[in-house]
C-alpha cells in the first residue's frame, strides 16, 4: 500500500515536471566570444609589472570562433578578452588563410588582429608581404600602411598603403603603386584589384609599360593574365613612334592588336601623318591601321599640311621589321583632299611608299590655283615628300581659267599626261596622243586677245617661275581666232567641264561631297 501510494506520487510529479517544461520559453544560444588558452608551457603572473596579465610562455595556442593563434609567448588579458603575442606569431583560419609576424595584438571583442613586423598574409595563391597589419575579421578586410607588397601568381604589387578582402578577393592600393610581370609594368597612385579575375582597375594617371607599347590612361580595367586594357577617358597608347588616342581604346599586348572609339586620333611621327576619326584599329605586329567614320588623314611632311577625308583609311605594312619595309595607304570612297596650293576629289586613292607613288582612281580631279586636271586615272610620285613628277592616264584634260571674271579658258586634251617638278615647281609639261590645244595669247595686264586652236601627237611647254617659256610641238594643224569669231565648238573642246563647284574650299569643306 505505501508502495503503490508512493509510486502515484512519484508519476504525478513526473506529469507535472513536463507539464513546466512544455511551459518554459525556449532560450536564444548565446554567441562565445571568450578567447580560450589551449596550451602553454609555462603560466605565472607578475602583479608589479603587468597585474591584469597571464603571463604565458612555451608553444602558447589560443583559439578564437574558428581562428587558431600560435606564438612563443604571449600576454594574456582575460578580462578584456585579448593578448599580445610574441615571436613566431601565427594566425590561421580554415586552411585557406594563415597570418604570420613577430608580434601581434588581438582584440576578441573586435575580432582585430594588429601584426607587426615581417608580416605575411596567405590567402589561397595570394600572398601580402608588409610590416604593419591590421586584419579586421568581421569583415575580412587586412590593412597594410607601412608599405607593403602582394603577390598574385606572376604578378607583383607594391604601394604605400592598401588593403585585401578575402572574402571578396578585392585590393585596393594607393600611393606610388607599382605593378609588375614577366609582360608588363604599371605605375599609379591608385589602383583596385580582383585577385579571382586578375583585373586591375585603374584610377587616376597611370602608365603601363609592354615591350615596345606604351599606354597612359586615368580610368580603365587591366586584365594581368591575358594582358589586355580597356581604358577610358582619352587614353594613349604608343609604339615606336606611333600614337592612338581615344574616347576609349581596347589593347591586346598578346595580338599585338588595339582599337579606339570616339574622337580617334593616330599619329606616326616617323612618317609624319595623322589619322583621324570616331574608330580607328591597329596591328603593330603587322603594320595594319584602319580608320573610318569622319576619317581623315593629314600629312604634314611638307611645309603646308595636307587634309584627306573619305569614309576609310587602311594602312598596309609589307615586309616589317626589315630593311625593305614599305606600305600602303588606301583611301575609299569619296575621298576628297585640301591644301593651300593643291586641292583633290576622286573616288579612291593607294600611295604606295615603296615607290613614292599616290594613284587616284575613278573620276579623279586635281586643282592647281587656276588650273584643273582631269583623267580616267592620276599617279603622282613624291620624292622626299615633295611632289617630283605626275602621270595623267586616260582621256586627260588640263583647264586653265585665263582670268577668274572670263569664260576664257586654256585647255589641253590627249590621251596621256606628263608634268615634272623642280623643289615642288612644275618645270615642264608633255601632252601625247590625240593631242588638242586651245590656248588665249595675251597682252598688257593678262588680256586675251587672240585664241589658238592646234591639233598635234605631241605637246611640250617648259615653264619657269610658273610662267610659260617655251613651247614644242611636231607638225601641227590648226587656226588662229580673233575673240569674236570663235566657233562654239573649238572654244571649249570635246569633253570640257569646270568642276570649280565640286572644288574644296578649304580643310572643313573635304567632309562635304558633291556630285559632278
Amino acid at each position: 500500500m505505501v508502495i503503490a501510494l508512493l509510486l502515484a506520487v512519484a508519476s504525478a510529479g513526473a506529469q507535472k515536471g513536463k507539464k513546466s517544461q512544455k511551459r518554459q520559453p525556449h532560450k536564444a544560444k548565446v554567441e562565445d566570444t571568450r578567447i580560450y588558452l589551449v596550451h602553454a608551457d609555462v603560466l605565472h603572473f607578475d602583479q608589479y609589472q603587468n597585474p591584469d596579465a597571464t603571463i604565458l610562455n612555451g608553444k602558447v595556442h589560443f583559439t578564437h570562433q574558428g581562428a587558431r593563434l600560435y606564438c612563443d609567448s604571449a600576454y594574456f588579458y582575460e578580462a578584456s578578452n585579448s593578448f599580445e603575442a610574441f615571436g613566431h606569431v601565427k594566425m590561421l583560419q580554415g586552411d585557406t588563410l594563415s597570418l604570420v609576424s613577430d608580434y601581434a595584438y588581438y582584440d576578441g571583442n573586435e575580432q582585430m588582429a594588429r601584426a607587426r613586423y615581417n608580416v605575411v598574409l596567405k590567402h589561397r595563391k595570394t600572398t601580402l608581404y608588409t610590416d604593419s597589419l591590421d586584419f579586421d575579421r568581421l569583415y575580412d578586410n587586412a590593412y597594410f600602411f607601412e608599405g607593403g607588397k602582394m603577390i598574385d601568381g606572376n604578378t607583383e604589387l607594391t604601394s604605400d598603403w592598401g588593403e585585401y578582402n578575402t572574402e571578396s578577393k578585392m585590393s585596393v592600393f594607393n600611393y606610388d603603386v607599382q605593378m609588375k610581370s614577366p609582360k608588363f609594368f604599371l605605375t599609379t597612385d591608385t589602383l583596385y584589384y580582383d585577385t579571382r579575375t586578375s583585373i586591375a582597375h585603374i584610377v587616376g594617371p597611370s602608365n603601363i609599360t609592354s615591350g615596345d607599347s606604351h599606354i597612359y590612361s586615368e580610368q580603365g580595367y587591366y586584365d594581368t593574365k591575358q594582358d589586355q586594357a580597356r581604358l577610358m577617358n582619352r587614353s594613349v597608347l604608343s609604339n615606336k613612334g606611333k600614337m592612338l588616342v581615344g574616347d576609349s581604346v581596347y589593347y591586346d599586348s598578346e595580338q599585338g592588336f588595339s582599337q579606339a572609339f570616339r574622337n580617334v586620333v593616330y599619329v606616326d611621327s616617323v612618317n609624319k601623318n595623322k589619322l583621324t576619326g570616331n574608330y580607328g584599329e591597329y596591328f603593330e605586329n603587322t603594320g595594319y591601321a584602319m580608320c573610318t567614320d569622319s576619317a581623315v588623314a593629314i600629312d604634314f611632311s611638307q611645309g603646308d599640311s595636307l587634309f584627306m577625308h573619305a569614309d576609310t583609311f587602311k594602312v598596309i605594312t609589307f615586309n616589317i621589321e626589315t630593311d625593305s619595309v614599305y606600305r600602303k595607304i588606301h583611301a575609299y570612297h569619296k575621298v576628297r583632299a585640301w591644301r593651300t596650293d593643291v586641292q583633290a576629289v576622286c573616288d579612291s586613292l593607294v600611295y604606295n611608299s615603296l615607290d613614292s607613288c599616290m594613284t587616284m582612281y575613278f573620276d579623279p580631279i586635281v586643282w592647281n590655283q587656276n588650273q584643273q586636271l582631269l583623267g580616267d586615272r592620276i599617279e603622282v610620285f613624291l620624292k622626299d615628300s615633295v611632289i617630283d613628277h605626275a602621270h595623267i592616264i586616260n582621256n586627260c584634260f588640263s583647264i586653265q581659267q585665263v582670268k577668274s571674271d572670263t569664260a576664257c579658258y586654256n585647255q589641253v586634251s590627249s590621251k596621256d599626261m606628263y608634268a615634272y617638278f623642280q623643289e615642288g615647281n612644275i618645270k615642264e609639261t608633255r601632252a601625247i596622243g590625240n593631242v588638242l590645244i586651245g590656248y588665249y595669247f595675251e597682252e598688257g595686264d593678262s588680256v586675251p586677245i587672240i585664241y589658238n586652236y592646234q591639233e598635234t601627237s605631241e605637246l611640250r611647254m617648259f615653264l619657269k617661275d610658273r610662267k610659260l617659256e617655251s613651247v614644242w610641238t611636231p607638225k601641227t594643224t590648226g587656226t588662229m581666232y580673233p575673240l569674236n569669231q570663235i566657233p562654239p565648238d573649238r572654244k571649249q573642246l570635246p569633253g570640257f567641264a569646270w568642276y570649280d563647284y565640286i572644288r574644296p574650299k578649304d580643310r572643313l569643306d573635304i567632309f562635304n561631297w558633291r556630285k559632278k
